[in-house]
């Protein structure tokens, strides 16, 4: 058996509903987001798990929380899952920063891997440190299935280090909206993605619910 490595973005979040930027600013899920975690337990539990990886913050500790309950496993807190830092940006619309920071912005979106958020972080930067993470990971667990419950820049970043892709393309080639399932395989010719994105779990009222 491999190791399997799923990932779950947190449900949903004001900020996930508006687009605002949201890295080190902590809200809570809303009455949908919490919805989506206890579909996703309810889907899940029936997976032997060997281990859940959360970032901690409330949103993603509360989308962890369904599932760790059902199955009786202990969540284990990792700073490195954090979102990338949006600095002087969190909390604005991408509107408000193209007008107040127009050439960090700019520089942004050209070339995220290696140009940051204004005073924030690098899609290099945060693929470091989330590779100790996976490194800890595949040491501890060489098979079974180990869920990673993270935030939406966090796991697309993980999934292109991973598969090979440029990371300065992670916002053009991967998607991940809110409590959407990532399923990588490690086997013998290394990562294998057989899932990206999916939220098929959930009832056609949340899957339809607005929001990035």
């Amino acid at each position: 058996m491999s190791l399997k490595l799923y990932f779950i973005r947190h449900g949903e979040t004001i900020y996930s509903r508006t687009g605002g930027y949201c890295g080190e600013i902590d809200p809570e899920l809303t009455p949908e987001g919490h919805k989506m975690a206890a579909a996703f337990a309810k889907a899940y539990q029936s997976l032997p798990w060997e281990a859940i990886y959360v970032s901690p913050m409330k949103r993603t500790i509360a989308t962890a929380k369904p599932l760790c309950d059902a199955v009786g496993i202990e969540m284990q807190l990792r700073d490195r899952l954090k979102e990338i830092k949006y600095g002087a940006w969190e909390g604005q619309t991408p509107e408000f920063v193209k007008e107040n920071y127009q050439d960090d912005y700019v520089r942004w979106l050209t070339e995220p891997a290696w140009n940051p958020p204004t005073g924030g972080e690098t899609a290099v930067q945060l693929a470091s440190r989330a590779s100790l993470v996976i490194a800890e990971i595949e040491q501890k667990h060489p098979t079974g299935n180990v869920l990673v419950v993270s935030h939406k820049a966090t796991i697309r970043i993980i999934l292109c280090s991973l598969l090979g892709i440029d990371l300065g393309r992670y916002r053009d080639r991967l998607g991940a909206l809110a409590a959407s399932v990532s399923v990588v395989k490690f086997d013998t010719h290394g990562p294998l993605l057989e899932v990206l994105g999916d939220r098929s779990y959930m009832d056609e009222d949340l899957r339809n619910i607005p929001g990035t």
